[in-house]
């Protein structure tokens, strides 16, 4: 199949791309650098023209209150060159227990993008996955200060970047799920240990402090951040992650 990545450029669209090319499809990146512009539709026609697949994998640039107007946007833009071009399954990458956290206004925007691909009378598919590995030290930066470092008790199942992307090429290669498939890593945490099993792994040297209001994930009640019962379990374990990328 012809399959368009768009956002195929960055942290999970280029391991996309990849691992579609090495199952034989004909995959290829759609983003600013290559005059594609989400927001603007500028180059969307020509992208999409010829793709039987479009993977979604944009992100707005900001967390807050101006992230549902760039997914209103963009799929609205998105959607109409996808219907223009004659693609039969868009699919788009979001994440575990979106819709329970309406405090953040970046998880409401990432509901609204759902709910416009659900809406957008195209076959599709919805990946949700737990939060990624590789983002970690940044939610670690948010709450440090000086040498100290507070976060929630929040429960966080982390998951590689590189299980995330086979799960959406997987996804992207078959046929429309007309649904949402959650998908997490094999490990719970909650984001406070979290917090010091990195720090232990890189010899940083701060110390974690529990601050259940502390950073983006403060907000969050309970264990909606975790992987629901049928989710997919990927392989890959934070700590072997840890090791790996040092």
């Amino acid at each position: 199949m012809k399959i368009v990545v768009v956002g195929g450029t960055g942290l999970i669209g280029s391991q996309v791309v990849r691992r579609l090319k090495e199952l034989g499809h004909e995959a290829t990146a759609a983003a600013q650098s290559t005059g594609v512009n989400v927001i603007t539709g500028v180059g969307l026609d020509e992208a999409l023209a010829g793709a039987e697949t479009v993977v979604d994998l944009t992100n707005s640039p900001t967390f807050d209150e101006a992230s549902p107007a760039f997914f209103r946007t963009s799929m609205d833009n998105l959607l109409e060159a996808a219907r223009t071009a004659g693609v039969g399954h868009v699919v788009v990458l979001s994440i575990v227990g979106v819709d329970q956290v309406p405090e953040l206004d970046y998880y409401r925007a990432k509901v609204l993008q759902e709910e416009l691909l659900e809406a957008g009378r195209i076959p599709y598919s919805i990946v949700r996955a737990t939060q990624f590995m590789e983002f970690v030290d940044a939610v670690l930066s948010w709450t440090t200060d000086g040498d100290t470092v507070r976060l929630p008790r929040t429960p966080i199942q982390p998951i590689a970047a590189a299980d995330v992307a086979a799960a959406v090429a997987e996804a992207a290669a078959g046929t429309p799920l007309e649904g949402v498939r959650d998908i997490g890593g094999p490990e719970v945490f909650t984001l406070d240990e979290l917090g010091r099993v990195t720090i232990a792994a890189k010899g940083d040297g701060r110390q974690v402090v529990v601050d259940d209001a502390a950073g983006m994930f403060g907000v969050v009640k309970g264990d909606v951040l975790t992987a629901p019962d049928g989710a997919r379990i990927a392989p890959t374990r934070y700590r072997d992650w840890l090791a790996s990328a040092r």
